[in-house]
């Protein structure tokens, strides 16, 4: 869902006293990203460029670590990000199935998000539920012992 202008005003708000009470800090950069990401829900350009003036750090910079590290997506997500766990585990045990059926059945890719905003798929090694193999998240659930048989209906509940 696309947030409306005085949304982003409220949030860039928080995000610059956010920075004002932090920028001294050691080490600040990431935490400031995480909590832009958090309250946008990616990282634009522009709230890096706004991050980058702030704190006086290169934009480059703070590309570098939003490419670098995972947790940060610069493309918005959708409001359910569905994880499907490929690790070893997982996999083994028909993770790729089930990846596959998420992807039939919402028409897009892993890295996308639908057209409706409502869901994106993200790549995912180990969620550290390998007795629960294979298994998917959706957003904070967990759902294990998939089968793809069983997307159809979890995807329903959203």
């Amino acid at each position: 869902m696309a947030l409306t202008q005085q949304q982003i005003a409220e949030k860039t708000a928080v995000l610059e006293a956010y920075i004002s009470e932090n920028k001294d800090v050691k080490g600040v950069l990431i935490p400031i990203m995480q909590k832009a990401q958090e309250l946008f829900g990616y990282l634009s350009f522009e709230t890096m460029e706004l991050i980058s003036e702030r704190l006086d750090v290169p934009v480059s910079e703070i590309y570098g670590v939003a490419t670098f590290y995972a947790l940060f997506s610069l493309k918005p997500k959708g409001d359910y990000v569905i994880s499907v766990c490929t690790g070893t585990a997982c996999y083994v045990k028909g993770a790729q199935a089930v990846l596959d059926e998420v992807k039939n059945q919402l028409g897009i890719e892993s890295g996308e998000t639908t057209e409706d905003g409502k869901f994106s798929i993200q790549d995912t090694r180990c969620l550290g539920c390998c007795g629960l193999a294979p298994v998917m998240t959706i957003n904070n659930d967990v759902y294990g012992r998939l089968d793809p048989a069983d997307v159809k209906d979890i995807l329903a509940k959203y």
